[in-house]
């Protein structure tokens, strides 16, 4: 498995992305989707990973700075044919490791609520990231769980 910085317009990649904001509304209303599209994940506050085994993508992950300090997991995804095959954990692990670098402080997320979202709040909590409140440019969302992990 490599990790890699990536072109998230990539072919393989743009389809991954394309899957994800699918299911992302078909599951929220448009208001509780903050998923980023390609042209947002190319902005330049923001690190795009993918994770590849040979030539086969089994995931991705972006870091968005938000202040010197803070950092935000942005688009993590693994295949749906592809899971359960350590790639989520590893480009996690990459991301904290960038974060550490970078000096930020702490890491933040939103995703979806546990009923939906239940790997991934798992994923999260397994390496200390706690409920918080919203924070950056988001409102509180019955469709959103936002979690912090302090460096």
């Amino acid at each position: 498995m490599r990790i890699e910085l990536d072109d998230p317009a990539r072919p393989d990649v743009l389809a991954l992305l394309e899957e994800h904001l699918r299911d992302m509304h078909a599951i929220s209303p448009p208001e509780s989707v903050h998923a980023l599209d390609v042209a947002r994940l190319k902005a330049p506050d923001i690190s795009f990973w993918t994770v590849r085994d040979g030539d086969e993508l089994l995931g991705c992950g972006a870091l968005k700075e938000l202040d010197p300090g803070h950092g935000e997991l942005k688009s993590m995804r693994t295949p749906s044919t592809g899971r359960r095959r350590g790639a989520g954990r590893a480009v996690l692990a990459h991301m904290l490791g960038e974060a550490h670098k970078r000096g930020y402080r702490r890491v933040s997320l939103e995703t979806g609520p546990v009923a939906t979202f239940l790997a991934a709040h798992k994923l999260y909590e397994s390496v200390g990231f706690r409920p918080c409140g919203p924070f950056g440019d988001y409102r509180p969302d019955p469709h959103s769980v936002f979690m912090t992990l302090e460096l």
